[in-house]
């Protein structure tokens, strides 16, 4: 499948838990460049820019010799700072890479925007993955995914679901789902449209917005094996497995 998209990067300084992550560089590089070098690797991206409020980001991006867009300082998330740079792009596929994973599988955003191109009657794709050996279902910091049987999501939660009553041969597995989402171009403009719905304040759960509103998520299914960084600890533990590699 011939499949061009343009993946966009938000990163901002203003972090509560972990200030300046982006540039963090205890491993020799900044951690917005490792996430920049792993989307480089995707077959299915043909652009790569970074959406950032702030200079310090821009210029080290731009130094590193990638694509780097300075935006508004008011963005209340991500999608919609994503969604202000989508409004300059020609690709009708926009892939969200967090800027905050720099161990991210090249295959598996591969794998949600090839899925999201095949379904021309979607507007939006994501990932869901197995449960890792460890991880715990009932841990409302992983949120999951339940699926229709052609793939679209139904809902998503931090609780467990789906709940196995009777443990009955065939049931259901826990997914849990990947923050890693592709969309139709034209559809970011109507996303950030969109009100915030019941479901949504009350999981916490911005995805939640599409599906209240009656638009369709797309889940592809892979072994995601990277997290994202949200404090110094886990970078530490990043950069513990890079010197090890």
């Amino acid at each position: 499948m011939n499949v061009r998209a343009a993946a966009v990067i938000p990163a901002r300084w203003a972090s509560s838990r972990f200030p300046g992550k982006p540039l963090a560089a205890l491993t020799g590089t900044p951690m917005i460049v490792h996430v920049l070098e792993r989307a480089e690797r995707c077959r299915t991206v043909s652009r790569i820019v970074v959406a950032t409020d702030d200079d310090r980001i821009h210029r080290t991006v731009q130094a590193a010799g990638f694509e780097s867009r300075m935006t508004r300082a008011d963005h209340p998330n991500g999608t919609s700072r994503i969604a202000e740079v989508a409004e300059g792009l020609e690709e009708d596929l926009v892939v969200n890479i967090q800027g905050d994973e720099p161990q991210i599988e090249p295959e598996l955003v591969d794998r949600t925007v090839e899925l999201l191109a095949s379904r021309p009657d979607v507007p939006m794709a994501t990932l869901v993955s197995p449960f890792a050996p460890g991880e715990d279902p009932a841990n409302p910091n992983i949120v999951k995914c339940v699926r229709a049987a052609d793939g679209r999501a139904l809902y998503f939660s931090r609780s467990p679901i789906p709940f196995d009553r009777d443990r009955a041969p065939g049931a259901a597995r826990p997914m849990k789902h990947v923050g890693l989402y592709a969309y139709r171009r034209e559809f970011l403009r109507t996303f950030v449209a969109l009100a915030p719905t019941p479901l949504e304040c009350t999981e916490s759960l911005e995805q939640l917005r599409v599906l209240e509103h009656g638009h369709a998520i797309l889940c592809a299914e892979g072994e995601a094996h990277f997290t994202g960084i949200d404090t110094p600890e886990q970078y530490a533990a990043f950069v513990a497995r890079m010197r090890g590699a």
